[in-house]
């Protein structure tokens, strides 16, 4: 194989980043080879045991990379869920996917803890990979370096002796209480990182893909629109054998977020389909297409599979080599795959999050590809739009925003 011109620029200034620094952070814009990059720079380095630790759907393709680029190194590729299934071996380089997920303040989350113990064993060279380093604060980055020993925040004990210099910590009354709020992260942090990090973006590698989007309404059924009026009225509702509990606010939030695209998740735990309505329009609209489908709430994919039966797959490799569409829930799909052999994407249900918003439609961009096609199904009357308003512009949808929007449901 060959690489990009960009490619082979970036191996050669992360290469000297390595050995200069001992580590590098690829913020490389999805699309643009950050893997193969990060592969080629652990080739340049002569490295001999290399691990990519990443997510469990991206696996495979990262495999396919490292056949199709065949290093001179020996090479395993796990998910961050099972680093602590490795058996004790000494890697002279780890690259670390999507390491953003590590970014938890202000205390660190279990991922970072166990790659901090990773790193510590091994002592190796380290490439950190994101195409979005800090998308919510820039607080998010110290975590995210903290478990490597020559991280320029290294003189910090902790986050919180960090936040001493690089945070803006406010004080936030919450239940009679006064709560240290950490997200205000300084523009400084990535000043401080500017020196390991190389960036680089899609418009700098040549894409022009435009990105359309469509918003397609779908009537649900009459005996779903009557749970959801009830739900809003009452803030609960008694079944024979299970009851819809709306009792806080963030439990109507969420289950009038799963009503209106027909699931439900009982006050006991357990899911229902109420309503197909969704599913038998993407099927009879985009009938004999290959498309990409997100969904949110887990009750969502038996919708699915119930009216796609055998024509739809979750399995990455058997959409790329049959002619399924593919059904991904949208936190766990919105990194670290492709899906450019989609014809469009079309997603059942919203998520809250503005960063599952940004990336998650990005899936089927290539340098190649001119346009990309995403359709929203959302329900007649639903809260979908008002969700979409707000991670569009890059907010999440908060419990601030479902109390405001709620009268108007």
């Amino acid at each position: 194989m060959e690489f990009r011109e960009y490619q082979k620029e970036i191996i050669i200034a992360g290469t000297k980043i390595v050995k200069d620094r001992g580590f590098v952070y690829l913020t490389m814009e999805v699309r643009t080879g950050k893997t193969l990059t990060s592969l080629g720079i652990a080739e340049k380095l002569k490295c001999k045991k290399v691990l990519f630790i990443t997510k469990k759907k991206a696996i495979s393709s990262i495999e396919s990379d490292y056949n199709l680029l065949t290093p001179g190194y020996s090479f395993q590729a796990i998910n961050y869920e099972s680093i602590h299934k490795l058996p004790k071996v000494k890697w002279d380089m780890i690259i670390c996917d999507e390491a953003h997920s590590m970014g938890a303040y202000p205390k660190p989350s279990k991922r970072a803890k166990q790659v901090k113990e990773l790193l510590k064993y091994s002592n190796p060279k380290v490439i950190l990979l994101s195409g979005t380093p800090t998308p919510e604060s820039y607080s998010q980055m110290y975590h995210q370096v903290y478990g490597i020993p020559y991280n320029p925040f290294s003189r910090y004990k902790n986050f919180y002796r960090f936040s001493d210099d690089y945070v803006k910590v406010t004080i936030r009354p919450i239940g009679g209480m006064s709560i240290r709020q950490y997200g205000g992260g300084k523009p400084s942090i990535l000043e401080k990182m500017q020196p390991y990090t190389i960036s680089y973006t899609q418009a700098e590698a040549g894409f022009k893909v435009v990105t359309t989007e469509k918003f397609l309404e779908v009537k649900l059924k009459d005996t779903t629109y009557s749970i959801i009026n009830t739900l809003k009225k009452n803030l609960v509702v008694q079944g024979k054998e299970e009851v819809i509990l709306g009792d806080t606010a963030v439990k109507l939030m969420s289950k009038i977020h799963q009503l209106y695209s027909g699931t439900v998740k009982f006050e006991s735990g357990n899911s229902q389909v109420l309503d197909l309505s969704k599913a038998e329009y993407i099927k009879e609209k985009f009938n004999n297409k290959k498309i990409g489908i997100f969904y949110k709430f887990k009750a969502e994919l038996s919708a699915i599979t119930q009216v796609y039966k055998e024509s739809v797959t979750t399995d990455l490799e058997e959409f790329n080599s049959t002619d399924k569409s593919i059904a991904l829930q949208i936190v766990s799909g919105r990194e670290g795959i492709s899906l450019r052999k989609a014809e469009c994407l079309v997603y059942y249900n919203i998520d809250f999050s503005a960063t599952s918003y940004w990336q998650s439609r990005d899936r089927m961009t290539t340098k190649d590809r001119l346009k990309n096609n995403v359709y929203w199904i959302f329900a007649a009357k639903g809260i979908e739009h008002k969700i979409y308003k707000a991670v569009s512009k890059k907010k999440d949808y908060t419990l601030n925003h479902f109390k405001r929007d709620f009268l108007n449901l």
